[in-house]
């Protein structure tokens, strides 16, 4: 878990190590394949499965648009890492669409 929040950490300073970690259960065995657990910003099947299954289900962002947007936002933020923890890129996503607190 701490390992998770050092990682969101270098991106929001602030960041709330319960929202990290209801993140982290909310994946839950995912996080144990290493494929599973980093995100593919040039893999378009990988991202409209962020947006459809995290934006969408998870966040209730129904508009398709501003749910890409927000993930390109952090492709950009991160594009300085070559392999993006999905706890981070979901944190950034969830902190973007200004819906942590429903978490």
């Amino acid at each position: 878990m701490s390992d998770y929040l050092a990682d969101v950490q270098r991106y929001d300073a602030d960041a709330d190590a319960g929202v990290v970690e209801k993140i982290v259960k909310h994946l839950g065995i995912a996080l144990r394949s290493r494929d599973a657990s980093l995100v593919s910003c040039s893999d378009p099947s990988e991202l409209a499965r962020v947006r459809e299954k995290w934006c969408g289900k998870k966040l209730g962002e129904a508009d398709e648009a501003a749910a890409d947007a927000v993930i390109a936002r952090v492709c950009e933020a991160m594009k300085g890492d070559r392999q993006k923890q999905r706890v981070t890129f979901y944190y950034l996503v969830a902190r973007d669409m200004g819906r942590l607190g429903d978490l």
